[in-house]
């Protein structure tokens, strides 16, 4: 049996739109940072931001939580994309963890880096979020500014797409970005 896939290469720069119909890019309804542009354009333009600055790949711990000395894993791409949208990611995980210490398997609770934690993640996602297709023949449901959680990875859906109209994912990996 052979297996047929496309390569799917990254790049450090914005890839283009290569999808040629248009998918209808859904608002949000909320605005928390009240800058006159909705949380799901303010997320996947705080993603764009933060991955333009280029931070290379270091993960360690920050005694302040947020990676501020040019360095970064994939969490802070969704950290820093939720700031930019006005929630702050560290302190919402830190609630989620004394709402529910039974769902999270922390000894000791450190809220300076939980929330850079993917498995921490995808349980604070499960209590907060809602669980969106995982299809990813049903390219519409895709929208641009979606957190996409993998097994030990996470992302930010891009509003742009490849040929099949499957959306790139605004990610940090070990020495490259995907955007």
């Amino acid at each position: 049996a052979y297996a047929t896939f496309r390569y799917q290469r990254t790049s450090a720069s914005r890839l283009a739109d290569k999808y040629g119909v248009d998918v209808v890019q859904i608002r949000s309804s909320v605005d928390k940072d009240n800058d006159g542009i909705d949380d799901q354009t303010d997320i996947l333009e705080g993603a764009l931001t933060y991955v333009a600055s280029k931070p290379k790949y270091k993960s360690k711990y920050y005694s302040t939580g947020y990676s501020d000395d040019g360095y970064g894993v994939c969490t802070d791409v969704v950290a820093n994309a939720l700031r930019s949208a006005g929630y702050d990611l560290m302190t919402l995980v830190e609630e989620d963890i004394k709402n529910h210490p039974d769902d999270y398997n922390i000894d000791h609770p450190d809220i300076n880096i939980d929330f850079r934690r993917v498995t921490n993640l995808k349980i604070y996602f499960s209590h907060t979020a809602l669980n969106l297709t995982t299809d990813i023949f049903r390219v519409e449901e895709w929208q641009g500014g979606d957190i996409v959680v993998f097994k030990s990875h996470i992302g930010i859906v891009s509003d742009r797409r490849n040929e099949d109209g499957v959306p790139y994912v605004i990610q940090k990996e070990m020495d490259f970005w995907i955007s």
